[in-house]
């Protein structure tokens, strides 16, 4: 966004006769929603993300991946990572149960999103048992403080996305409640909370509170019966709704936004796998997307092979496309990549001048980073690789002194008498080590430090 554009300047979201890509947990990150947008999806959401995990975070223009990061502050991961091309058709879900909570978060990120919608119908234990979620449906008083709050102190479309209750006209009182917040669209899940995907869903709910409402209603729950783009078009149809909203149909084929036809799954992941390394996703939450994808057919052999994989770029070798994550990797170190590297925790102020030990004029600081991934064998973790030479040059015993600052871990290393640190933090005490192991592998002449740069543990 430029220095002079204001949310209340940009296109304002409109929710009618859209397809769209359903928050779905671990899912809807960045890649992903790329890829619904490339093969015709009109809106796509993010996953749930938390009030209080948003709070925590910082926002950082990442100029090396021409994103906007929200890195959080206590283990330096990528809470919410988008990039201009999405940011006018995006929607921020947001699990809270806290009115001024969920404002605050709304007013940091309504420059980067089209829209804000509150997740009301989550049924799982973790956002039940925190008051978020379906919790909701049972506390209107405070989901309409929610939604009005919001709707008053942003500038963006703020909706919420619910599931039907077990009659249609509680259902429909429901709706109209939320309706007086002055929200611009719901979006309505055709099955209660204790209903499963086996349940089938109540359409003609969804057909009640769309001829019911004067805002857009968006139909969930219809994946069961989704194969195709044309089905999209039938759900649309038998629910009368105004839009439709895909998960798990748009989850194991992101090709079924097209209406040109799905695709085979290899040229889908093929086309994940490089928005994953153009984003520096996660190798986890790459991986996860990808099993989705496969469902059963992870039990072949060649399932079994991406199974296997555990970095981004085994992941990729999987698919022919090992030589393009290399390449890119490469290319974003030697501009700068950082990432989480570059968080360190909250409670430090380095404003008061206060030495800490391993601002030490005799520790041997480098900016190594321990990435665990890179590892395949124990026997090739920096500490193993420390001991065994101790023990043929016979030296004594190693010792660490490891220290947390919030949720975050730095070592020293003590070897013949010197002192070895990382620069960086780690989020637990047994990569802290490592990380100052690697230090003092460098140092030592052990470890080539041009074959550090390559794999990225080093940062030149």
């Amino acid at each position: 966004m430029s220095t002079t554009e204001t949310t209340s300047q940009r296109p304002r979201l409109k929710y009618e006769g859209k397809v769209m890509l359903a928050p779905m947990v671990r899912i809807g990150t960045l890649p992903m929603r790329l890829l619904a947008l490339d093969y015709g999806a009109d809106i796509v959401y993010t996953e749930e993300l938390i009030d209080w995990k948003l709070l925590r975070s910082i926002r950082r223009p990442n100029e090396v991946l021409g994103t906007v990061d929200y890195i959080d502050r206590t283990d330096g991961t990528i809470v919410f990572r988008s990039c201009p091309r999405e940011r006018d058709r995006v929607v921020l879900q947001l699990g809270t149960c806290d009115s001024n909570r969920a404002l605050q978060v709304a007013r940091m990120v309504q420059h980067d999103v089209a829209g804000i919608d509150v997740n009301m119908g989550c049924p799982k234990k973790f956002s039940m048992m925190g008051g978020m979620g379906a919790a909701l449906l049972k506390n209107r008083d405070r989901a309409k403080d929610i939604l009005t709050t919001l709707v008053n102190g942003i500038d963006i479309p703020v909706t919420c996305k619910i599931r039907v209750l077990s009659n249609v006209e509680e259902t429909l009182e429901l709706c109209e409640n939320l309706l007086s917040t002055g929200i611009s669209a719901i979006a309505v899940h055709g099955r209660t909370t204790d209903e499963r995907p086996q349940h089938p869903n109540r359409n003609n709910f969804l057909r009640e509170i769309a001829g019911r409402l004067p805002i857009p209603v968006i139909a969930n729950g219809g994946s069961k019966e989704i194969e195709s783009h044309r089905d999209i078009l039938k759900f649309k149809a038998d629910t009368e709704c105004s839009s439709v909203m895909l998960a798990r149909a748009a989850e194991w084929n992101c090709s079924i936004f097209r209406k040109d036809g799905i695709l085979p799954i290899e040229d889908v992941i093929k086309a994940y796998l490089k928005y994953a390394v153009d984003y520096d996703n996660s190798p986890s939450n790459t991986k996860y997307c990808v099993q989705n994808i496969l469902r059963d057919l992870q039990e072949t052999p060649f399932g079994r092979k991406f199974l296997n994989a555990q970095t981004l770029e085994q992941i990729c070798d999987v698919w022919q496309m090992g030589e393009y994550c290399r390449s890119k990797r490469k290319e974003y170190l030697e501009n700068g990549l950082q990432g989480r590297f570059q968080v360190v925790p909250m409670s430090l102020d380095n404003s008061r001048g206060v030495k800490r030990k391993y601002d030490n004029d005799d520790v041997i600081v480098m900016n190594c980073s321990f990435l665990r991934n890179n590892y395949t064998s124990d026997i090739d973790l920096p500490k193993t690789r420390l001991l065994k030479w101790i023990r043929e040059n016979k030296k004594e015993m190693p010792t660490y002194d490891t220290w947390k600052e919030d949720k975050l871990f730095r070592s020293i290393v003590i070897v013949d008498q010197k002192k070895y640190s990382s620069s960086f933090w780690e989020k637990n005490k047994k990569w802290a080590e490592q990380g100052a192991a690697l230090v003092s592998l460098c140092s030592l002449g052990v470890i080539d430090t041009k074959s550090l740069i390559r794999s990225g543990n080093l940062l030149a």
